[in-house]
C-alpha cells in the first residue's frame, strides 16, 4: 500500500513538472488578417505576434522534487531493509527453537 502511494505521489509530481514546463504558444486567431492591415498609432503590435514562452528552472521546484524523490527512494529502501531484517530474525528464531538446522542430515 505504501509503495502504491509513493508511486502515485511521484507520478503526480512528474506530471505537474511536465505540464508547467511545456511551451505555451499564444497566437491571435486573426493574425494573418490583422498583419496585413496598417496599425493605428494607438494600437500596439505586441499582442498580435505569436510568442513562445519558456520559463527557466525554478530552484524551489527543483528542491521540492529532489526531496520528494529522495523520500520515496528512502522509503523503498527502508521497506526492503525491514523485509530482509524480518527474514533474518525469523531464521534465527526458528534455528534457536530447533525447528530448522544448518547441519545437513545424512
Amino acid at each position: 500500500m505504501v509503495i502504491t502511494t509513493n508511486i502515485i505521489v511521484i507520478y503526480a509530481v512528474v506530471a505537474s513538472i511536465i505540464s508547467s514546463t511545456m511551451i505555451e504558444r499564444k497566437e491571435s486567431p486573426n493574425f494573418a488578417a490583422s498583419a496585413s492591415q496598417s496599425l493605428r498609432s494607438s494600437e500596439m503590435a505586441g499582442h498580435k505576434v505569436a510568442h513562445a514562452t519558456l520559463k527557466g528552472p525554478s530552484v524551489v521546484k527543483e528542491i521540492i522534487i529532489g526531496a520528494v524523490l529522495g523520500l520515496a527512494a528512502g522509503g523503498l529502501w527502508k521497506m526492503h531493509h525491514w523485509n530482509e531484517q524480518r527474514k533474518v530474525r525469523t531464521f534465527y528464531d526458528l534455528l534457536e527453537k530447533g525447528e530448522i538446522s544448518v547441519v545437513a542430515e545424512e
